[in-house]
């Protein structure tokens, strides 16, 4: 696939970040977008700077409500792209339920509903492209991750399950784990943060990704390395900041 001309994605999480900067590589690459987030000034500022005419649909993906009313409104798609994500910082020592469910509520619950109302669509037709954006914190867990790392690693797996159930239909299935992003949620970092790359540069990662067969891509790849094989690894080398 050279391109996406003709083919109309929901991109879930597209107000700020990575997915910010993704609809505007897609819309490049000749995507028709429905844009979902909570902030829908942000979509509609976003939406402007498309040159390619953009749906602008609010959808919360922890209110299972606001994304069936969300798929009823955009119609027909040939593919959702989930980037919604939620992150604080947090110490075992320091948990906070409330952030820690909503961690969990967002980074993964989150993708379960948007995926149980898209999935029978796509099924039905046998066609469709499901992109998942994991972490690369979801390979082992780190220090300051609880609620975090968990979510990611369950969108690793629930990608893995997706693609062994769909592996047979033509309903392409890829999960992206990037590593240190400069966005919203890593300013919270108070610790240096290794091979750190631009959002911009992030989302064109996965926009040339989505045109490949490639069904797993972590990046920056050197770098996966460390949280591929850090599992194997006693707790005290997988330290990138202090309690």
């Amino acid at each position: 696939m050279k391109n996406l001309k003709g083919k109309r994605y929901w991109l879930i999480g597209a107000s700020d970040g990575i997915g910010y900067e993704l609809a505007k590589k897609m819309d490049n690459l000749g995507a028709s977008l429905i844009i979902s987030a909570r902030n829908t000034q942000r979509l509609n500022a976003l939406s402007e700077k498309l040159l390619i005419p953009t749906q602008v649909v609010y959808c919360d993906v922890t209110d299972s409500e606001s994304i069936r009313n969300a798929f009823d409104t955009i119609g027909p798609i040939d593919g959702v792209v989930y980037m919604a994500g939620e992150y604080t910082p947090m110490h075992s020592q320091n948990w906070v339920d409330q952030d820690v469910i909503r961690m969990a509520d967002t980074n993964f619950l989150g993708a379960l509903r948007v995926l149980g109302a898209c999935m029978p669509n796509f099924v039905s037709r046998d066609n469709g492209h499901i992109v998942i954006v994991g972490s690369l914190a979801g390979f082992t867990g780190l220090q300051g991750a609880i609620g975090y790392g968990a979510s990611k690693a369950a969108l690793m797996h629930l990608s893995e399950n997706i693609s062994s159930d769909l592996y047979k239909m033509n309903i392409k299935v890829q999960l992206f784990n990037p590593g240190f992003v400069e966005t919203r949620l890593t300013e919270k970092n108070s610790f240096h943060m290794p091979f750190k790359m631009s959002a911009e540069k992030a989302a064109g990662i996965i926009a040339r990704g989505m045109l490949t067969k490639r069904r797993v891509i972590n990046f920056p790849w050197f770098f996966s390395l460390v949280f591929r094989f850090g599992k194997f690894l006693p707790n005290k080398f997988m330290i990138f900041g202090k309690k």
